[in-house]
């Protein structure tokens, strides 16, 4: 069997190992969700991952929560994204976009307007906003019109990050976002709601759409089929998630990634055995998982073929060389939490590599 070390192909992109950056929200492009050349320097330095997969990045101002995170809706957001994608691939590296509508986690002060969701319920916590945490409001359920703009904005968002230069893009689906809203927090009764295949139908049409406008090859998505978050959970998450499965390999996209946290996670733990082994079972795609891995641990599961590729997310904060260290068996900067989403440079791109350290 394969171990971390090893190539893998996922769809159109080639990857020289299976340790992967998962995707990590750290607030640091502008207002307007652009981003400068803090990012720039900030990608690069990760670039030896197998793939980067971007931060959470909003399709629309509509489904954009998060103060300081980055867009691929305008014109100007864009072009911010392409000296990033251009000095990853200068340093011989592979990213992917991830495409992000938050939902029902939107506050109406961030200017997107009333927020949506797959059902008229309101998240269970208080929200970010640029003036700090407010409570939550009542999410519009999407009508049918509301659904078909949503996924012309997911269309739009997954055409400009093939112009921002990047190898494909990952569609958020989990985490209690948007997509996650109508496969775990979903009240309806009409061809979006009840059975697990209806609850998967947003899902699939927002992935065919992407497939359809960028190529299939070149299109990905995130799940968590266990542990509660944001208010999202599924008490069938065996036949919700398969039945996710087999309708992402009708699509026939190549790769899926998700979190699996076990009961000593660190963020969302779960007592709830893993899904994805039933997934595979109907999914004759790649699949990678990420929750908390050691090398040690990420190593053991894709030799066991439990998994084709481990996506490491804290780790990549502090360690901007962690394949090399992996490889050196070298220890890991320990992370600051602090700065996970402060502004500016410090705790996002002054991480010392090996090489530095040894000055």
């Amino acid at each position: 069997m394969p171990d971390l070390f090893d190539p893998v192909t996922l769809g159109s992109i080639e990857c020289p190992n299976r340790i992967v950056m998962a995707p990590l929200t750290r607030g640091r492009a502008d207002r307007d969700g652009v981003h400068d050349e803090l990012a720039v320097e900030y990608y690069r330095q990760r670039a030896e991952a197998g793939l980067i997969i971007s931060e959470a990045t909003g399709i629309s101002k509509q489904g954009l929560g998060w103060p300081y995170a980055p867009g691929l809706w305008s014109e100007a957001q864009t072009e911010g994204w392409k000296p990033v994608t251009e000095a990853v691939h200068q340093a011989s590296g592979r990213i992917v976009a991830q495409l992000w509508h938050m939902g029902r986690l939107v506050h109406p002060s961030m200017g997107g307007g009333t927020p949506l969701s797959a059902s008229a319920t309101q998240g269970p916590h208080r929200l970010h906003t640029f003036e700090g945490k407010q409570d939550a409001v009542q999410a519009k359920a999407m009508t049918k019109d509301d659904i078909e703009r949503t996924i012309a904005d997911y269309v739009r968002a997954a055409a400009n990050a093939m112009r921002a230069g990047f190898d494909g893009v990952q569609i958020h689906g989990a985490n209690g976002y948007l997509i996650d809203q109508f496969l775990r927090a979903n009240e309806r009764d009409d061809d979006y709601g009840g059975s697990a295949e209806n609850k998967c139908r947003f899902m699939a049409q927002v992935t065919q759409a992407i497939a359809d406008e960028i190529g299939v090859q070149r299109t990905a998505i995130r799940l968590s089929p266990i542990g509660e978050v944001n208010g999202c959970d599924s008490d069938e998450p065996i036949a919700l998630f398969t039945a996710a499965a087999r309708a992402l390999e009708d699509i026939g996209i190549p790769w899926i990634e998700m979190r699996e946290p076990g009961s000593e996670s660190t963020f969302v733990a779960s007592d709830t055995d893993r899904v994805s082994p039933h997934m595979a079972k109907v999914f004759s795609g790649k699949i990678g998982l990420n929750s908390d891995f050691t090398f040690q641990e990420g190593q053991a599961f894709v030799r066991s073929g439990q998994c084709d590729f481990i996506a490491f997310g804290r780790p990549y904060i502090a360690n901007p060389d962690l394949v090399r260290r992996f490889r050196d068996g070298a220890p890991l900067n320990d992370w600051d939490p602090k700065t996970f989403y402060s502004r500016g440079p410090e705790g996002y791109i002054d991480y010392p590599s090996l090489e530095e350290e040894r000055v």
